[in-house]
């Protein structure tokens, strides 16, 4: 079970990282579609303009970044609920299987040995 559950990790972190590739494209795409080429021969400094770009940008990925940690924690917790589940679904049938052998006093159970 433990396999199973670093195989998970190791894909939902490779989902996560490709939505966060995607996610700062987006970004980086909109960022420079609002730059006007007409715009090139105003009197704005060019150098304060990559300046805020990166800005933004830098802010844009701390966004993202701190939206990945949230999905990646809120996905270890659905984790850890789904384990609880599995347990206590488990321990319900073993109750069941104790109360039908109880109720049937052995007789039922050994015909369901022999199948």
């Amino acid at each position: 079970m433990e396999r199973d559950s670093h195989s998970e990790d190791s894909l939902s972190t490779m989902v996560l990282e490709n939505i966060k590739n995607k996610l700062i494209h987006a970004f980086r795409v909109t960022g420079e579609s609002r730059e006007d080429p007409q715009d090139s021969g105003s009197t704005v400094r060019p150098v304060s303009i990559g300046r805020n770009f990166q800005a933004n940008e830098e802010l844009r990925r701390a966004q993202i970044d701190g939206a990945i940690t949230w999905l990646r924690s809120e996905l270890l917790e659905m984790r850890s609920q789904d384990l609880q589940l599995a347990q206590t679904l488990l321990g319900l049938n073993t109750e069941i299987q104790r109360l039908r052998r109880e109720s049937f006093g052995g007789v039922e159970v050994e015909g369901e040995d022999q199948q």
